[in-house]
């Protein structure tokens, strides 16, 4: 479907398409990139009352949502993580 998308970007010839269908010297073919794309995630909403896990709490902190550890205690989202360990054995485990 990136494929399919990218190319549709390209034969449409809008700015975009354009500065995309050019490669630079060297690297890899455009659609050969594309498929390295990770897919985009459709907004959600973020607080920590949306929060069900702990996990989905720290993804969400690790993802640039800073108002999860309003004490800044190093436990974010309060309500679903109940202590600092169980924070950080998270962060590990998704890379954070």
């Amino acid at each position: 479907m990136l494929k399919s998308l990218a190319l549709g970007l390209v034969l449409a010839g809008s700015q975009l398409g354009s500065a995309l269908a050019f490669d630079q010297p060297g690297s890899l073919p455009l659609l050969d990139r594309l498929g390295n794309l990770r897919p985009f995630q459709v907004a959600q909403a973020r607080s920590c009352k949306a929060a069900s896990t702990c996990r989905e709490a720290v993804q969400m902190w690790c993802g640039g949502y800073r108002r999860a550890d309003g004490d800044s205690d190093g436990i974010p989202c309060e309500n679903v993580c109940s202590s600092r360990s169980e924070v950080e054995r998270i962060k590990s485990e998704i890379g954070c």
